[in-house]
């Protein structure tokens, strides 16, 4: 992690954390970072939870002067999520629970960290808005679920409040393939289980796009010769994860569920799935959309599949997301 995106982080200590499974995560914490300031009222904070093998770090191409997310109005709190090497995570803890000893960490238990975090540290009673990509719009909609009073307004890019079989599928794929590295050893390697890493990149490069992007060759304009390359950076970028923090977080990807709590929503709720998205399609949001009742679904039309709405990294689908962004805040 460079200097630039460790800057201005801070920790919030929860001690021994009751998780939904009944288990303990011992020395549990959140690491995070803000932008802007509180106001009086306490009523300008926007969350950016982290999304899988991503971190705070990784809204800042979306956040400045003049945006949707601008500082100067909003006091804007980005969140790294149990099991992602930032927060508490079989990487960074030294107890017990480190390593191959990481509990199962859900969904529900980092947006009740978050709320800690946010009610604890900053005395908020209200989000104006929780707003994510990919995990981040699972969170998003679990703290919505689980705390209605607490949040004004979510938008959820890319992302559910459950796991389909489909998207299940997905990622026993991915887990399978690394868990079969002999030198994964179950968790208690003692060097990166290489070739695992690599078949999971691999694995998880086949689903975050569309057919379309494949067929018409579209990672040559994200600077890949050819397809053979792409699969090989997909494979490069996994080689820079820890392989129990990439299964935590794909635990609590896998078993998210808000469940009947979705009808229990009063924030003003957009969700905005792509067209073309395989791990959280347009059908799956609409039904939803339906079990939270008021919700809005707002298509992205893009070839990019999942990956149209990451943050900042298409123009196009980028702007359309911030213009929504921008209304929702409006409203």
């Amino acid at each position: 992690m460079g200097a630039a995106e460790t800057s201005g982080r801070e920790r919030f200590d929860l001690g021994d954390f009751l998780l939904e499974s009944g288990e303990v995560l011992q020395g549990a914490f959140l690491i995070y970072r803000t932008l802007g300031r509180l106001s009086p009222a306490r009523d300008n904070c926007i969350l950016l939870p982290s999304y899988y093998s991503g971190t705070d770090a990784s809204y800042d191409r979306i956040i400045g002067p003049g945006r949707a997310l601008d500082p100067a109005r909003y006091f804007i709190v980005l969140t790294n999520m149990f099991g992602n090497g930032v927060s508490a995570s079989p990487s960074t803890l030294t107890n017990s629970c480190a390593g191959a000893g990481f509990p199962k960490v859900t969904i529900r238990d980092t947006a009740a960290a978050q709320h800690r975090l946010l009610s604890e540290r900053f005395g908020i009673s209200k989000l104006k808005l929780a707003t994510g990509w990919s995990m981040g719009a699972m969170q998003s909609l679990h703290m919505a679920a689980l705390y209605p009073d607490f949040v004004e307004r979510v938008l959820a890019v890319c992302g559910n409040a459950k796991c389909w079989p489909l998207n299940q599928a997905f990622l026993e794929g991915g887990s399978a393939a690394l868990r079969a590295d002999a030198t994964y050893e179950g968790g208690c390697y003692s060097a990166p289980p290489e070739t695992g890493l690599r078949a999971f990149g691999r694995v998880y490069a086949g689903w975050a796009y569309s057919a379309e992007f494949f067929r018409e060759r579209l990672y040559e304009g994200l600077g890949y010769a050819d397809l053979e390359a792409f699969l090989k950076g997909w494979e490069d970028d996994h080689l820079e994860h820890d392989a129990n923090d990439l299964l935590a977080v794909l635990h609590a990807w896998r078993h998210a569920d808000a469940g009947k709590a979705l009808a229990d929503i009063t924030a003003r709720t957009v969700l905005m799935p792509c067209d073309t998205d395989t791990y959280f399609t347009v059908r799956e949001t609409e039904l939803e959309a339906a079990e939270i009742g008021h919700a809005e679904v707002k298509v992205l039309h893009s070839p990019y599949g999942h990956c149209a709405g990451a943050p900042g990294r298409f123009d196009t689908e980028a702007r359309e997301v911030e213009a929504e962004m921008l209304r929702i805040l409006a409203d």
